[in-house]
């Protein structure tokens, strides 16, 4: 296909050919008139834009059941980001953050906000969907700003869909899971660090949301079975579910009961 500047120069170029014998035009100049009346344009493959993509934060204790709650949406055209994942992912990459990353994990400490969102934007940006729902993230005020400042031309946030439970479970899930888990997060002295950095900060934070109404916060019972919450979760969210022409499928991972002990 032909732009109109081409068409232009090239029919000059033609008309100057058939009016000047060959032996007129130097080597370079026929060469050039050559070029110009037979460039094509090169096909140019241009990418839209992608839409500013629509975010659900997904808040809860250490043992919350959020990652299996979390995995069920994406048959509803969510992509599954977990914080927590993607940390020890990165952590045992071997890459120069990933001994930094361990030092806040294995203390239960909540990982520096430029670190989590480097990775979630990284991997929001590499998928084809415009739907998120980020699990672990944010954990303290901190973390809600470091997203405002990065994320504002990015993404925007629908609501926070956050699952009550009493600590006295968290604390016997986490106990339970690192049994079989190995996570250096799943030890007795880190649950308990743990259990209090979300007292002291991510608690609050669900709180502030409620009284301020930063963001519209759903708050679902986390306790019972995983078919039970799990109907709580979609009858809470499902006002905000992706439009059926807006859906991107995402791995759907299934287990038996034991799936609320594989949540972050």
């Amino acid at each position: 296909m032909w732009t109109w500047s081409q068409l232009v120069v090239s029919a000059a170029a033609i008309n100057l050919v058939r009016h000047q014998a060959p032996r007129q035009l130097s080597a370079n100049r026929r060469l050039w008139v050559h070029h110009l009346a037979t460039a094509q344009e090169s096909p140019v493959c241009v990418k839209e834009p992608k839409k500013k993509a629509r975010v659900v934060f997904c808040l809860g204790g250490p043992g919350a059941g959020k990652g299996t709650q979390c995995a069920r949406l994406s048959d509803f055209g969510y992509v599954h980001l977990s914080a927590g994942e993607l940390l020890r992912r990165e952590r045992a990459s071997g890459s120069k953050d990933g001994e930094l990353i361990e030092s806040y994990l294995s203390e239960g400490d909540i990982v520096p906000v430029a670190l989590s969102l480097g990775l979630l934007k990284k991997e929001m940006e590499r998928s084809e969907s415009n739907y998120f729902v980020v699990d672990g993230f944010p954990r303290n005020i901190d973390n809600v700003q470091g997203w405002r400042d990065a994320m504002r031309d990015v993404a925007d946030v629908d609501c926070v869909l956050f699952f009550d439970v009493p600590p006295e479970v968290l604390m016997e899930r986490m106990l339970e899971r690192g049994q079989t888990s190995g996570r250096s997060d799943d030890t007795l002295a880190t649950a308990h660090k743990r259990l209090a950095t979300y007292s002291e900060a991510t608690l609050p934070l669900i709180e502030k949301f409620e009284h301020d109404g930063d963001f519209k916060v759903l708050r679902v019972k986390g306790i019972g079975s995983i078919d039970d919450v799990w109907q709580r979760t979609h009858d809470a969210l499902r006002p905000f579910f992706p439009t059926t022409e807006d859906k991107k499928q995402a791995p759907h991972t299934k287990g038996d009961d034991r799936e609320h002990l594989n949540g972050d």
